[in-house]
């Protein structure tokens, strides 16, 4: 079955970077669409960034110039470079996978980054 499993995550200060990896299994991972998303408490999840299958990115607005989202189809795996973070980037993050056009995808179960002195 499809797994997603993230990695990177911990705490940082203000201003500080973090990588965040996820690896996907049971899956042909270069057909599937794959994004992040976060979650802070209180709040709804939101989109961060995504990569589609064919290379195009989209990025939050509030993550523009901070945070540039790749992928390792060899190794199955989408990063999120995250620099000059801040406080408000403190969420639990979601790796997301779907196939194109689709409505239900798959998602990793969250890697907490944590943004405080």
């Amino acid at each position: 079955q499809v797994q997603l499993v993230e990695s990177g995550g911990g705490l940082v200060q203000p201003g500080g970077s973090l990588r965040v990896s996820c690896v996907a299994s049971g899956m042909a991972f270069r057909l599937y669409d794959m994004g992040w998303y976060r979650q802070a408490p209180g709040k709804q999840r939101e989109l961060v960034a995504n990569i589609l299958s064919h290379n195009i990115i989209n990025y939050a607005d509030f993550v523009k110039g901070r945070f540039t989202i790749s992928r390792d189809n060899a190794k199955n795996t989408v990063y999120l470079q995250m620099n000059r973070l801040e406080p408000e980037d403190t969420a639990v993050y979601y790796c997301y996978a779907v196939l194109p056009y689709q409505d239900n995808g798959y998602w990793g179960q969250g890697t907490q980054v944590t943004v405080s002195s």
